[in-house]
């Protein structure tokens, strides 16, 4: 019996020995990336997980990581393949042997607060020998980098995304990436010429919008029959744009991109084909020069041959120029005429329908100094029996200040010209902020003027400082804050005024195919040709709207250094501008109310605003739990609108739209998927256009 106890407990204390060997980890890899990380707020060793193998992957995304890595122990990794510290807050430079690690393919370090230039440095070995970088996707955008030097040595990438940074200017040596299928330089503050990109011919993938990027489209420009999605926006090209580019581009993708001549090729072949068959066809009638010397046979006695001048087939070919030439020019000065009349004649009704209100002049077309009769208090009306007080007596002491223009001197007065003191003949809406009103500013400025009624109690100071972190939010998607008017306590706003109004009036007050002559944005609805609303019944227009309203809501809530909620997102918060790219208003006003909105609720919202898109109604929670019911019985075709035109593989697009909108309207918040989220699932979804399907 001793015998056997003491075999048992030999046992028990090797299994003991054992167990508490194999929790200590003694992998040299394991060991690197703990202390590469241990400097980083927030890091668990947990994380990573120890095992007998190398470690060709460190995946910490999303962790909340702050601080800076020690680089140098992953510079002993001998097997890493992958790297993706995305979505944290990891700040420092990045060492440039990174870059040449031989077994390096996939780095993704964006989202973070990484600065400074990107180098190379050639290590022993490093890319087989060659001096290039072995990395195939590198993504590091949404950081601060201002430098992507050597971009040769990294002739093997597939994809580059260095959107979001500082560059300034393209990187060097982009004609050495031969393999370059992606390329993302978007919001990089980037300046110059694109005919570096041109070398680009393996490009399917490319961004470069909201830039100050100059050159002529689409010479400097990759091939395009390669590329699958471009977007040049808000850049400063000149050159030509075809309507089949536009159309499989989408014009999203040509918003405020300089100075580009749209064309119909369509119409540009057929005229080409017709002058070739007429110069084809010319000569066959034309007779040789000999032909037109004959002797003359009426004197038999003269033998000297004369010039034949009268005969029937060339008066008939030189009447037929002739009348070609007239018929030519009297078609072009009619083209000309026609032309200028429809200038004037816009111009003329633009001044009749558009700001007569605001525009105080006499008959020899000249401002005349507006005049007040009494002194303040000023009190005015609205159409719901409101009303809202200015309590100051002398309107021209109250300034207004406008950020883009400094040195531009007006006053509350110069807003009281500009609105006919405030008349509900120019109110465009009652907000839940207030109302707002239409105005055009000397200098042919057109704003729109909001009245913040819940900033009455606000100070000052306190307005003047909200004003001004509400005027650095710049995104091509939010509605721009212009300048802001503090009169006495009341603090009114002043908005880029959008021409095409908000998204509820151009979804549900004009119905397709009639027009509103009493919309006061007449002049969008003025002509023939744009009465029947043809982009409302355009899958991709709706989807390009989507598109823009989850890009601008994504930037409030995860570009800034603390989440913006704006807490009140509805269709009529969200104006179009001329090509119906959506902007966001009301920013950063939700903190003046009583309730405490968030994300999750902003998220909800937009769900709400998406399934209004795609079924055509009001966003009625009775929508919202029609359009449900039917996406989780499988058939959310049943619920989308009617006027959509409907293509091959349209129907099965939108109903991918409306599961997204399902997911967004979530009961329970925790289950919404956040704004990034929602922006790269509708991203994903791609139309196709009616006349490429």
């Amino acid at each position: 019996m001793n015998l056997i106890s003491c075999v048992i407990t030999t046992l028990l204390l090797t299994t003991l020995f054992t167990l508490s060997q194999s929790r200590k980890c003694n992998n040299t890899d394991h060991l690197l990336i703990l202390k590469a990380f241990a400097p980083v707020s927030n890091f668990n060793s947990s994380w990573i997980h120890c095992s007998n193998s190398s470690i060709s992957n460190i995946n910490l995304s999303s962790r909340n990581l702050i601080g800076t890595p020690s680089w140098n122990f992953i510079k002993n990794i001998t097997h890493l393949h992958t790297i993706n510290l995305s979505n944290n807050s990891l700040k420092g430079y990045i060492p440039t042997w990174l870059w040449s690690i031989p077994t390096l393919t996939e780095v993704n370090l964006s989202h973070n607060k990484l600065g400074g230039a990107i180098g190379f440095e050639p290590g022993s070995g490093s890319g087989s020998g060659s001096g290039q970088s072995s990395i195939q996707i590198l993504n590091l955008s949404s950081n601060r980098f201002t430098n992507l030097a050597h971009l040769s040595n990294f002739s093997n990438l597939y994809v580059l995304n260095m959107s979001h940074n500082n560059l300034k200017v393209l990187p060097y040596g982009l004609n050495s990436l031969n393999k370059l299928q992606t390329l993302d330089v978007s919001s990089c503050n980037i300046s110059g010429n694109s005919k570096p990109l041109s070398d680009l011919t393996s490009l399917e993938h490319l961004d470069i919008s909201n830039n100050h990027m100059t050159g002529t489209f689409p010479k400097d420009f990759p091939p395009l029959s390669n590329i699958n999605f471009l977007n040049i926006s808000f850049n400063n090209f000149t050159g030509s744009l075809p309507y089949d580019k536009a159309q499989r581009f989408g014009n999203s993708s040509f918003i405020n991109a300089g100075m580009l001549f749209k064309f119909s090729n369509h119409s540009n072949n057929n005229n080409n084909s017709h002058t070739h068959t007429n110069n084809t066809y010319t000569p066959k009638q034309s007779k040789k020069p000999h032909d037109n010397i004959i002797p003359s046979r009426s004197n038999p006695k003269d033998p000297t041959p004369t010039k034949k001048d009268s005969s029937p087939s060339w008066k008939n070919r030189l009447l037929f120029k002739i009348i070609i030439i007239c018929s030519v020019s009297i078609l072009g000065l009619s083209a000309i005429v026609l032309i200028i009349c429809y200038i004037r004649k816009k111009r003329k009704m633009a001044r009749r329908n558009k700001w007569t209100i605001s525009k105080p002049l006499n008959n020899n077309n000249i401002h005349q100094p507006f005049k007040v009769e009494r002194s303040g208090p000023f009190s005015f009306e609205t159409e719901s029996g409101s009303s809202w007080v200015v309590d100051v007596r002398e309107p021209s002491m109250a300034a207004v200040v406008l950020f883009e223009k400094p040195l531009m001197s007006f006053s509350f007065k110069d807003l009281m010209a500009a609105t006919s003191e405030f008349g509900k003949e120019s109110l465009l809406a009652e907000g839940r902020c207030g109302p707002v009103y239409r105005a055009v500013l000397p200098g042919e400025i057109h704003v729109a003027v909001k009245v913040l009624e819940s900033c009455r109690g606000m100070s000052h100071e306190d307005a003047v400082c909200m004003f001004e972190e509400l005027a650095r939010i710049k995104h091509p998607n939010i509605l721009p804050i212009c300048g802001y008017c503090i009169a006495g306590k009341e603090k009114l706003v002043l908005y880029e005024f959008m021409a095409n109004g908000d998204l509820h009036r151009w979804l549900q007050e004009l119905p397709t195919g009639k027009t509103d002559v009493e919309d006061w944005s007449a002049d969008t609805w003025e002509y023939p040709a744009d009465s029947s609303s043809p982009e409302k019944m355009e899958w991709r227009t709706r989807h390009n709207i989507a598109v823009g309203i989850a890009r601008g809501l994504a930037y409030l809530h995860h570009a800034q250094s603390a989440p913006i909620v704006h807490g009140h997102l509805v269709p009529s918060n969200i104006l179009l501008s001329d090509y119906l790219d959506p902007r966001i208003a009301d920013v950063g006003l939700s903190h003046n109310r009583v309730d405490s909105p968030t994300t999750d609720s902003d998220v909800y919202s937009f769900g709400v605003v998406l399934i209004g898109l795609l079924t055509g109604q009001t966003g009625s929670e009775e929508t919202v739990a029609r359009a449900r019911k039917l996406v989780r019985e499988g058939r959310g075709v049943d619920a989308l609108d009617s006027r959509l035109r409907l293509g091959d593989n349209s129907v099965s697009l939108m109903v991918e739209c409306l599961r997204v909108g399902y997911l967004c309207t979530a009961e329970t918040p925790g289950k919404r998927p956040a704004m990034q989220q929602v922006l790269g699932m509708l991203k994903d979804i791609h139309p196709v256009s009616p006349e490429l399907s």
